[in-house]
């Protein structure tokens, strides 16, 4: 069996890999695509995954459909010839598209139900599409998709994340962090390039509560590219992180986490890490699912978003068990099916 898959973003690299390794070990042939966007390529070669890189992400709408239409061309004339049995993805823009124009049958897995012109262009060409039972699938509907296509499943995707995973209880000496305090917060600014958060990249929700925080905590930041780093130069008691790195046992180690994005604040649930999203954006399914369950706190209020940030230092909440489903098999199951009958 030949398997196509593309990555288009730095946390689809860790929830792809252990498929990718499975499938290697069972014999497949893997062709894996990746464009060139923060930490994708440096992830890829940490996990020693092999990759074709096609494209870059653009910043502009301009630059978004000139990248994206150019990458298109570009995967075509790699991936026409290839005799490929399916192909999968993650939220990649042109690989169901690619898919549907060869006449290859296509695996989605999605997580988010606001990214509009993703879902758009994408639900209505994908043969089978992976959804967390959080969201409502009518929303899907609404884009294209074909309510006979969705495999739903208890969970995010984020429990891929952790097929593999072995905590480093030593990441902190490992990163050679010099720590002032007894407790540290690990913190991820908003993806204020992505095309559905209108937001300045310049700037940061995180900042105010870093001024706050940096007092009574050790403060790790974990960038998504080089200007959000530079937002929080030279502050004291304010740790860089520089990417790639072991975020899950960062993660585990940290006594709280405090995220503007979604896959963090997600893994740190999973992880029982006491967490606050402070996602300036439409509160997500996926995220709510969290909130439900008492791991995680919503506020984009920031006196509320420190007040809570003292509470979980002094006071963490216990350990809430959740029953989920194996996304693993799911994908696996279904990725195996599709390469046999087509649909």
């Amino acid at each position: 069996m030949k398997v196509w898959i593309d990555i288009s973003n730095a946390p689809h690299v860790r929830f792809f890999k252990d498929v990718i390794k499975y499938l290697e070990a069972e014999g497949e042939d893997v062709i894996v695509t990746a464009r060139q966007f923060g930490d994708i390529h440096k992830l890829l070669e940490m996990y020693e995954i092999d990759f074709i890189s096609v494209g870059k992400h653009g910043v502009s709408l301009y630059d978004k459909l000139r990248e994206s239409t150019q990458r298109v061309y570009n995967l075509v004339d790699i991936i026409h010839g290839e005799r490929v049995d399916v192909a999968l993805s993650k939220h990649s823009i042109e690989l169901p598209r690619i898919s549907f124009g060869l006449g290859i049958p296509s695996l989605y897995v999605l997580d988010n139900e606001k990214a509009l012109a993703a879902n758009k262009l994408t639900l209505p060409l994908c043969d089978r599409i992976i959804a967390p039972t959080s969201i409502d699938f009518w929303q899907l509907m609404k884009f294209g998709a074909d309510p006979n296509t969705i495999i739903p499943y208890e969970g995010t995707s984020e429990l891929m994340h952790f097929k593999s995973f072995e905590y480093n209880d030593n990441i902190f000496d490992d990163l050679n962090l010099k720590l002032n305090h007894s407790k540290t917060i690990l913190m991820r600014p908003e993806p204020s390039l992505a095309s559905y958060l209108d937001v300045d990249c310049r700037k940061s929700v995180l900042s105010p509560i870093v001024d706050e925080l940096k007092n009574v905590a050790n403060i790790l930041i974990l960038p998504r590219f080089k200007e959000q780093s530079e937002i929080f130069e030279g502050i004291e008691n304010v740790h860089i992180l520089k990417p790639p790195v072991d975020t899950s046992s960062i993660i585990k180690k940290s006594n709280l986490v405090i995220g503007a994005g979604g896959t963090m604040n997600r893994e740190a649930a999973l992880l029982q890490t006491p967490v606050i999203s402070c996602y300036p954006g439409e509160t997500l399914s996926v995220d709510q699912y969290y909130v439900n369950k008492g791991l995680m706190y919503r506020s984009n209020d920031t006196d509320d978003v420190i007040e809570k940030a003292l509470e979980y230092i002094v006071n963490p909440h216990e350990k809430i068990e959740i029953e989920t489903d194996d996304l693993f098999q799911v994908i696996l199951d279904n990725l195996y099916d599709l390469a046999k009958n087509g649909k």
